[in-house]
């Protein structure tokens, strides 16, 4: 089950209430079922999702786990998207430098290789490494950067930001304000959604609300994506298939 940990002296920090979502076993094979989804999560050897042109990969799995003194353990989910474009979305925390680095170099690629970085929203845990790659294209939540030069665009106002025909940024605001997705069609499993925190792991059901600035606006968003994609990649735990009944 997942658990939230609440600490009352920093309770006006989102960053501040977690939930565990590292899967156990029981976790795993649980189905959780609404009226219209079914969120099936996968193991941890189905990582990899092949495409035509684009291809996802889950570098590592995001976690978050309270600790006995009250402290909590926690990362986010970094993943690779590779095709025409190379595209890094989430970096993980400062202290994932040298396992990016390392991951990247198993896969043949140099930190130059990263045509763009996506930050799915501007907590320490997802964005921890983006000096890494000055070369690449920023997006963190509705910024568009390229060095200093930042671009025009409408994601402040519920625009899809298209990087191709196959690969668009979207919004999904709600765990913070310019929270964003991104969005990979075409793979051999479907529609695959790298989600960020708007979905903290599978089974977070009971405990995302508390880790929300906008409740309202982030349940439009979670039902939005669960419309549409066929597997969703949590911040903070494995990724899920979607079943719609």
């Amino acid at each position: 089950m997942a658990r939230l940990v609440f600490d009352p002296e920093v309770a006006t920090n989102t960053a501040a209430f977690r939930v565990n979502c590292q899967p156990t076993t029981m976790e795993t094979n649980n189905i959780m079922v609404s009226d219209q989804f079914q969120k099936v999560p996968l193991s941890e050897s189905q990582l990899d999702f092949s495409g035509q042109p684009y291809s996802v990969c889950v570098l590592k799995v995001g976690y978050c786990l309270p600790q006995s003194d009250g402290t909590f353990k926690a990362d986010g989910t970094i993943t690779l998207i590779t095709g025409p474009k190379t595209i890094l979305v989430d970096t993980g925390g400062p202290s994932d430098r040298d396992f990016l680095l390392m991951s990247l170099r198993d896969r043949g690629l140099e930190p130059g290789d990263i045509n763009l970085v996506v930050g799915t929203h501007g907590h320490s845990d997802h964005i921890g490494n983006l000096g890494l790659f000055p070369a690449a294209v920023m997006i963190v939540g509705y910024d568009v950067s390229e060095g200093d030069t930042y671009r025009p665009n409408k994601l402040a106002h519920g625009h899809t930001y298209i990087i191709d025909e196959h690969i668009s940024v979207v919004p999904s605001p709600g765990h913070t304000g310019q929270d964003v997705s991104v969005q990979v069609k075409g793979t051999s499993v479907g529609t695959v959604l790298v989600a960020g925190d708007l979905f903290e792991c599978c089974s977070d059901e009971d405990s995302w609300r508390d880790l929300s600035m906008n409740t309202a606006v982030q349940e439009v968003s979670r039902q939005e994506a669960l419309r549409t994609a066929d597997i969703i990649i949590p911040g903070h735990g494995l990724p899920f298939r979607v079943l719609r009944n």
